[in-house]
């Protein structure tokens, strides 16, 4: 079973943290907020160093 990444975009606050630390994976959307742009593309130890990054923990693993 393969892990998808999600943000939360209630509580993203666009501060682009993520999308500089994983470019290929976060864009930055709607209302200036993240968005993931390739949910099972995701290079893990980038994906996990976005959400140590992320001040409001809105980036998570989905099953």
């Amino acid at each position: 079973m393969t892990r998808t990444v999600v943000v939360d975009v209630d509580e993203c606050v666009g501060c682009e943290a993520c999308v500089e630390v994983c470019p290929g994976m976060f864009v930055m959307g709607a209302c200036d907020l993240a968005q993931v742009q390739n949910p099972e593309g995701a290079d893990e130890a980038e994906v996990e160093a976005a959400m140590e990054l992320c001040p409001t923990n809105c980036i998570h693993w989905e099953d």
